[in-house]
């Protein structure tokens, strides 16, 4: 249980804890084909609780606190997670920078709006990117793409069309990628806020504080929570902080297309872990204290990590998908936000913290109103 909650500066705690304790069920065994299926994981979220900005500040937002060994569930606010973690515990945070990967631009040839998302570039300045547009593109067009404030502009050309949606362009004039996206591209929220579409106050808020890793073009978002200050009490309180880095790729954005989990390839994504923070966390979970991944893009950089049975240093792409029966090497608990349904987060989410606790967890959420998704809060599974 965490520690005790008494008023701050004079003030009246107004928080309001609930704690749900009922009799856990006897423990069945999993029904492997029902968990091996995708519809397994779908569930009911009204549109109304998508969260379409975050909180005016970070660690204001809710927790769900799940207790694995108990089945208890726990309202209380990000704000609170010392008291939820004890001396010498590790938050592992995934220090990935969100680039301005989402193009915004128009067909030269016919004037239709065209979309775009950045993927990657070669050495020869040849750029990958995913595309929408009305009617069929052709090799050779030009889009011309402009900043969401319509003051900078740059051309692409249309080189070849690849698999999957993805062009190869070439942007004219060239340049270094990081420093074209930062002119003329867009933060790359997904569709589900606004239709994709951002305001000024996102280039900070769909950004971790600790970023400095550029490479992701979506945000690790259960890091969004912390501020400097969060960081500091969790430090003063004994808990260590380590970093390792999975730059979020295409498939964030990309469904599972096949009902069996077992047929879903996973998209490879680059992740890296040191061996100083291996060695650290090993040494600390030897101990007897907790690794604690901050988001599911963390816990994908441990285990996979982990996969010759001990934390070591790893740097390269992974293509890890964690489903049941996964067994967890190196991951104790988890702070995450609330995922997509019949998503590659949401399965690994439910095979941490026990198919039927995040099932019900997920429930008593939407029964509570919590805000769901990249701006939403969060749940901490200990």
């Amino acid at each position: 249980m965490p520690r005790g909650r008494g008023a701050k500066h004079g003030e009246r705690r107004i928080k309001t804890i609930s704690v749900f304790e009922a009799p856990i069920p006897r423990q069945q065994a999993p029904d492997d084909r029902k968990v091996s299926e995708l519809d397994h994981y779908d569930y009911h979220l009204p549109r109304e609780l998508i969260a379409q900005h975050p909180v005016a500040r970070r660690s204001d937002a809710r927790l769900l606190v799940v207790d694995r060994r108990t089945g208890a569930l726990e309202h209380s606010y990000v704000r609170d997670l010392p008291e939820y973690l004890r001396p010498g515990d590790a938050l592992v945070f995934n220090d990935t920078q969100v680039i301005p990967a989402r193009l915004v631009g128009r067909r030269e040839r016919t004037g239709a709006r065209w979309t775009g998302l950045f993927l990657e570039a070669d050495a020869e300045g040849s750029w990958k990117i995913l595309s929408k547009t009305r009617g069929k593109l052709e090799v050779g067009e030009a889009i011309s793409v402009v900043s969401w404030d319509v003051r900078q502009s740059v051309r692409l050309r249309l080189l070849a069309r690849l698999e999957g949606g993805i062009w190869a362009v070439r942007p004219e004039p060239m340049g270094e990628p990081l420093e074209v996206l930062q002119r003329v591209g867009r933060v790359p929220l997904p569709p589900y806020i606004r239709d994709g579409e951002m305001v000024e106050d996102d280039v900070a808020a769909y950004q971790t504080v600790f970023a400095r890793e550029p490479g992701a073009v979506a945000a690790p978002t259960a890091g969004l929570h912390f501020t400097p200050e969060l960081l500091a009490r969790l430090e003063a309180a004994g808990v260590q902080r380590e970093f390792v880095t999975l730059h979020v790729g295409i498939g964030t954005f990309r469904p599972i297309a096949v009902q069996r989990l077992d047929q879903h390839v996973m998209h490879q994504e680059w992740c890296s872990i040191g061996a100083d923070v291996a060695r650290r966390l090993t040494k600390n979970r030897a101990s007897g204290s907790r690794i604690v991944a901050v988001g599911t893009t963390a816990v994908r950089t441990l285990e996979t990590a982990s996969l010759g049975g001990t934390l070591a240093s790893f740097s390269g792409m992974t293509g890890l998908f964690i489903r049941p029966p996964h067994v967890f090497r190196c991951v104790d608990a988890l702070l995450t936000n609330f995922h997509l349904p019949k998503s590659t987060l949401l399965i690994l989410v439910r095979a941490f913290g026990g198919d039927e606790l995040i099932r019900r967890a997920y429930e008593e959420a939407i029964k509570e109103q919590y805000r769901f998704f990249s701006y939403g809060d969060a749940m901490l599974i200990v």
